[in-house]
């Protein structure tokens, strides 16, 4: 059964009135998968430990003495604490590598991570894009370093490119990052020239208003180079921005996309017999968000057999 990992935290991350990355984020996904035969579990704050695999402690430090005692503290133009964010963004992370575990000691083969805010831009030392801490980065460290693994692959579909996730793996070998992304757009990252210090990152940029038969072709692609790399677990973050709904970006993809996608990942998962760990990134219109999270979440459920 597919294990879903979530806490009621992750409403406790507030936004100012207007921004995307709203409290309302986290119930449309919740909603939308509030009738699915799932796993549920709670997403567990962290030991510190696991935050600094990605991050020194000064970062954290600064995270935490920022966080305010009402309102908001702002990061940067797009980045905000409110007296909620802390353990919201820690809950990420532990659900990740709580996820990480449970699929490495067998106990399904398929996780979502149902939590908020998104981690992808989060880089070493600056918070960025919505985003406090490299939850699939530290993810992936958890599994190389505490479970032995000796390659685990990052797959982030999100509109946006993972700046965050490429940059707190930019040295690591041991970890094939791929992320597709439209562009021009922000971060203005993500060129195919940027490929890790190991060449074990690729960058698929996408042009604005490619549909998702475009986004398919080049998931094939991606599949077949990340089967050559032969992980040993595969996590994903899974951002829905790219739905042609969706208020940042101007790509062409719909609720069957994702679902290919998806599947796509399911299969070559189940041709190198790894299980999939998949995390929440982006994604801001309501209705869209909530349609293909669960259209996502359906095809990890069917690659449980």
């Amino acid at each position: 059964m597919t294990l879903l990992y979530t806490h009621t935290d992750g409403a406790a991350h507030v936004t100012p009135p207007g921004h995307p990355e709203q409290v309302a984020r986290y119930k449309a996904v919740i909603d939308a998968l509030a009738d699915l035969d799932l796993d549920r579990r709670e997403a567990p704050i962290p030991a510190d430990a696991e935050i600094l695999r990605c991050h020194p402690q000064r970062y954290l430090d600064r995270i935490r003495s920022n966080i305010p005692n009402d309102g908001w503290a702002m990061l940067d133009s797009d980045t905000h604490l409110s007296p909620g964010s802390l353990n919201a963004a820690l809950r990420c992370v532990g659900g990740a590598c709580a996820a990480v575990d449970a699929v490495l000691a067998g106990e399904a083969k398929t996780a979502f991570v149902a939590m908020r805010p998104p981690g992808h831009h989060a880089e070493t030392e600056t918070p960025m894009g919505f985003c406090l801490f490299g939850t699939v980065a530290i993810a992936a460290k958890r599994a190389l370093d505490d479970h032995g693994l000796e390659r685990v692959a990052v797959l982030d579909f999100d509109v946006h490119h993972g700046n965050g996730t490429q940059d707190l793996l930019w040295d690591e070998g041991r970890v094939f990052f791929t992320s597709s992304h439209q562009m021009p757009l922000y971060p203005g990252s993500g060129a195919p020239s940027e490929k890790g210090a190991h060449g074990q990152i690729m960058n698929v940029p996408l042009r604005p208003g490619s549909d998702g038969a475009t986004a398919r072709a080049e998931w094939d692609l991606i599949l077949k180079r990340m089967a050559d790399f032969k992980p040993q677990l595969i996590i994903v973050s899974a951002g829905f921005d790219a739905h042609e709904d969706d208020p940042l970006a101007n790509l062409m993809w719909d609720e069957t996309d994702f679902v290919a996608i998806t599947r796509a990942i399911c299969n070559a998962a189940a041709d190198l017999s790894v299980p999939v760990v998949s995390c929440l990134e982006g994604g801001y219109d309501l209705a869209a968000l909530g349609r293909s999270a669960r259209a996502h979440v359906e095809v990890l459920m069917e690659a449980e057999g």
